[in-house]
C-alpha cells in the first residue's frame, strides 16, 4: 500500500518501489521502467536502478508541487505493477537528497561522499546484460 500523496503539502522527494507483473521478462520490465522514468510529464527523476531477481526497480522523484505528486500517482505507465510511493523526510529537494547521502556516510560510516565519488572502483560483470536477464552477470571481471 502506498502513502496517500494528497496528504503531502511541501516539496519533497518521493521514493517509488515497483515490482513488475510475473508475466514480464526482466528485459521487458526494465524497458517499461525506463520508459516510465523517462516520461517528461512526470516529476524530475533524481535516481533509479533495477532489481536483480524480481524484475522492477526503484526511483527517487522530486515533487515540487501538487501537480507533480498527482502526475506520479495518475500516470499511464506500469499497469499491473505493484507500486509503493513513500515521501522522504530529509530529502525535500534534489540538493537535500545529495546531502542526505553525504550525511549518512559521514555520520554512520565515517566516510566522505566526495571521496567515495572520486574513487574508481572496478565494474564487475556486464550491467547491461544484468538488466536484460534480471540476474547477476558472473561473466568475466
Amino acid at each position: 500500500m502506498s502513502y496517500d500523496l494528497t496528504r503531502i503539502r511541501k516539496p519533497r522527494c518521493i521514493l517509488l518501489y515497483a515490482l513488475s507483473p510475473d508475466e514480464l521478462s526482466a528485459a521487458e520490465a526494465n524497458r517499461a521502467f525506463n520508459e516510465f522514468i523517462g516520461d517528461r510529464n512526470l516529476p524530475l527523476v533524481l535516481f533509479h536502478d533495477h532489481f536483480i531477481g524480481s524484475p522492477g526497480g526503484i526511483a527517487i522523484f522530486f515533487t515540487g508541487n501538487s501537480r507533480d505528486r498527482e502526475a506520479l500517482v495518475d500516470h499511464d505507465h506500469l499497469h499491473g505493477w505493484k507500486i509503493e510511493l513513500r515521501p522522504l523526510i530529509f530529502s525535500y529537494n534534489p540538493a537535500a537528497f545529495d546531502e542526505q547521502i553525504a550525511f549518512t556516510l559521514r555520520a554512520y560510516r565515517g566516510r566522505e561522499w566526495e571521496q567515495l565519488r572520486a574513487e574508481h572502483r572496478p565494474s564487475y560483470g556486464d550491467p547491461g546484460r544484468e538488466v536484460e536477464i534480471g540476474q547477476e552477470d558472473l561473466g568475466s571481471d
